[in-house]
């Protein structure tokens, strides 16, 4: 019988074949036209599923995109993972800015470049293929399932239906997600916890067309002058948020918290240098990371309004709209925090304008504990194949479901991400490393044994 190690090391050039594959297919979830793209793309994963050892995989329809179930039972006796995955992407917009296809991958310098190669087609096959690994060695030691959604990325608005209604068939001891990142390959790490999200849109309207702007400018409030003014609003010279009570409900990270973060290795320098930039930004009183893990922010996601083509046009536009996103930390609630932002754009609204303020979607932020059998099976698993101990971090991102995962299913959430917060996510040129793809595939099935012998 085969090691791991030779049988991952014989098929590697087909594990990565396979996952190009399913980068091509553009499994945007934000737009309808990809609509048959999404359903091509749950059966793809559905096929994958059986040819690595699932004793069965299932298409669940949903009022939105498909969710794809699998299983492999060994023993009832035995402790059970269920792996979260999701098969959608996000956009690729702006086309312009992709050194190649979004969905045609390209390997360059060791990395896959396509939207999904890292978030989270890349890391979420990595448990397909690691599943593979331990049926085809006849080494599987836990029960595994999977879900793999299509909604991720706006929100997972129709998931929380799924699995209310299928608790039984979800039912397991902790669940396993790779769709988080580690500070490097040098520097291993495990996050602990990722943050919320309240999303918003708003619509200002002043007059009821476009005017000329040089008839009517000057008297008529303009709908972009006006909205810059009120998103400008939001913060103030120390970079705090203004919106009333929007701190109330976070709770302060201890100092040794904060300590232990600060022993993480950080490049101010490299950090800039990676983004092009010649300073930093952010709330008084914190460093970078801290800023990107253990606080709330307000962000200006998109806005538009006017005249935006080619040339000059002098209009004073009827409306102008944004986009604006809060990362939120325990103990906000989404529910609470998208109020707050909506009831302060309709507050502050001058004469002279109406404004629309709607919610998009959002998620709980999330915690997981490390003194738990699952984490500690998961930093061994990490310690084994990278010789290092993972240094626990917060993640900047969002996985709205968690908080409903452990509600409705009583189980703990690891985070075991393989990317890199510089894999360009939800950017033009998203890639994903082929070292870490590999890594991720030889460290998952040490997370199964390790997990089902603490488990005893």
């Amino acid at each position: 019988m085969q090691s791991w190690k030779e049988y991952q090391s014989a098929n590697k050039e087909r594990f990565l074949n396979e996952l190009l594959e399913l980068l091509r297919i553009p499994s945007v979830s934000a737009r309808s036209e990809n609509k048959k793209d999404m359903a091509a793309c749950a059966e793809a994963v559905q096929k994958k599923l059986l040819e690595a050892g699932a004793g069965k995989a299932e298409i669940f329809p949903t009022d939105g995109h498909p969710v794809v179930y699998a299983e492999k039972i060994i023993d009832a006796d035995q402790p059970t993972v269920l792996v979260y995955g999701h098969y959608d992407v996000q956009p690729a917009d702006p086309l312009e800015l992709w050194n190649s296809g979004p969905f045609d991958p390209v390997i360059k310098d060791g990395k896959i470049y396509a939207r999904g190669s890292c978030d989270d087609k890349g890391q979420f096959y990595m448990h397909v293929k690691a599943l593979e690994t331990l049926v085809k060695t006849n080494t599987l030691s836990t029960n595994i399932k999977f879900i793999i959604e299509g909604e991720e990325e706006i929100g997972s608005p129709n998931l929380a239906k799924f699995v209310t209604s299928h608790k039984d068939l979800l039912k397991a001891d902790v669940i396993l997600i790779s769709d988080t990142a580690m500070i490097s390959m040098d520097t291993p790490s495990i996050d602990i916890g990722v943050r919320g999200l309240s999303y918003i849109e708003v619509e200002v309207t002043g007059p009821n067309r476009d005017l000329h702007s040089g008839v009517y400018g000057g008297a008529v409030a303009n709908p972009i002058t006006i909205l810059a003014k009120m998103i400008a609003s939001c913060h103030d010279e120390n970079n705090h948020i203004t919106i009333p009570g929007f701190y109330d409900a976070v709770v302060e990270s201890t100092p040794a918290e904060r300590k232990l973060m600060a022993e993480a290795p950080f490049s101010e320098e490299e950090y800039k240098k990676d983004l092009g930039v010649s300073s930093l930004w952010g709330e008084k009183g914190y460093t970078t990371n801290e800023r990107t893990g253990i606080r709330p922010t307000l962000e200006l996601n998109g806005i538009w309004g006017g005249y935006t083509g080619e040339g000059a046009k002098t209009v004073l536009p009827s409306k102008a709209h944004a986009k604006i996103s809060a990362r939120l930390v325990p103990d906000q609630s989404s529910a609470d925090i998208t109020t707050k932002l909506l009831n302060y754009f309709r507050s502050i609204a001058p004469d002279g304008v109406t404004v629309k303020a709607e919610e998009h979607h959002g998620g709980e932020p999330y915690m997981t504990p490390i003194d738990s059998v699952a984490y500690k099976a998961a930093a061994k698993a990490i310690e084994t194949t990278f010789g290092k101990s993972p240094i626990p971090v917060r993640g900047g991102g969002s996985i709205p479901i968690c908080a409903l995962f452990e509600k409705e299913l009583g189980i703990k959430i690891v985070f075991m991400g393989f990317g890199l917060d510089s894999d360009n996510l939800h950017s033009p040129n998203e890639k994903f490393d082929i070292f870490n793809f590999y890594k991720g595939i030889e460290t998952i099935p040490y997370f199964h044994r390790y997990f089902a012998e603490m488990s005893k």
